[in-house]
């Protein structure tokens, strides 16, 4: 019971942000897919459960995920170079006949 607990916090965790790009708004509507920005640490099967606890009220099904390694750019700042940090895209595909949607997000408690 303990463990499922801390499963139940880690997965919480793993989903930082929704990605909006050119790229992830064609890749919504062609393929009923959306992107998230996630920890660089996430598995797949993390990502999946995630997306289901998170939206466990509208029951969304997760079909497949896809993730991706963004390097970090090397950028300069007159004579200083800099480095911006490495991430991880998510890209997850929900299945036929359902829409995640942010403005009905549920908050999962952790009891």
């Amino acid at each position: 019971m303990k463990n499922s607990n801390i499963n139940q916090e880690r997965l919480l965790k793993v989903i930082l942000a929704p990605h909006i790009s050119e790229k992830a708004t064609f890749i919504g509507e062609k393929n009923n897919q959306t992107v998230f920005r996630v920890v660089t640490d996430a598995t797949k099967k993390e990502i999946k459960d995630a997306i289901e606890l998170l939206w466990k009220e509208q029951k969304i099904e997760v079909k497949n995920v896809q993730t991706i390694n963004v390097k970090g750019k090397s950028k300069r700042f007159g004579r200083f170079v800099g480095h911006r940090n490495d991430w991880k895209k998510a890209i997850v595909s929900i299945k036929e006949g359902q829409e995640l949607s942010f403005a009905n997000f549920s908050n999962a408690e952790v009891k």
